[in-house]
């Protein structure tokens, strides 16, 4: 289930970056200081090189930080969308419904397959029936 997603911790679907962003210094061979936006204060602007990745201008790789809202604990917490598709899987005694949901922050590929009822209960305003 996708929800709280800390800043540098790698995971399949966390964002590997954002930015870009100004160097400012070179603290040590190997770390660098960097013009951090106002929304990002809590986080500390020195980076070692293997956090760092050189922008080419790729608009796919660069994540926008507006509406990024960074809690004192330095996470943020994503949110669905849009609901690209639905779907019921059919299991021996049981059916489960699943939605693929796309996230802020992240492009239509990086959607997810997430289980509709803890959806539903979470996002209830993504869910519009008709009857």
């Amino acid at each position: 289930m996708k929800g709280v997603v800390r800043l540098g911790k790698k995971g399949k679907l966390s964002p590997r970056y954002v930015g870009p962003y100004e160097f400012l210094e070179r603290v040590i061979n190997v770390t660098y200081e960097l013009r951090l936006p106002s929304e990002l204060a809590l986080v500390y602007p020195v980076f070692h090189v293997f956090m760092l990745k050189k922008c080419i201008g790729d608009p796919e790789s660069i994540l926008p930080i507006e509406g990024l809202a960074v809690d004192e604990n330095v996470s943020y917490e994503e949110v669905p969308v849009e609901i690209l598709d639905l779907q019921v899987k059919k299991y021996r005694f049981k059916e489960v419904a699943s939605t693929k949901f796309v996230w802020r922050n992240n492009l239509v590929e990086g959607a997810t397959w997430e289980a509709e009822a803890d959806m539903i209960s979470r996002y209830p305003h993504l869910f519009v029936y008709y009857g």
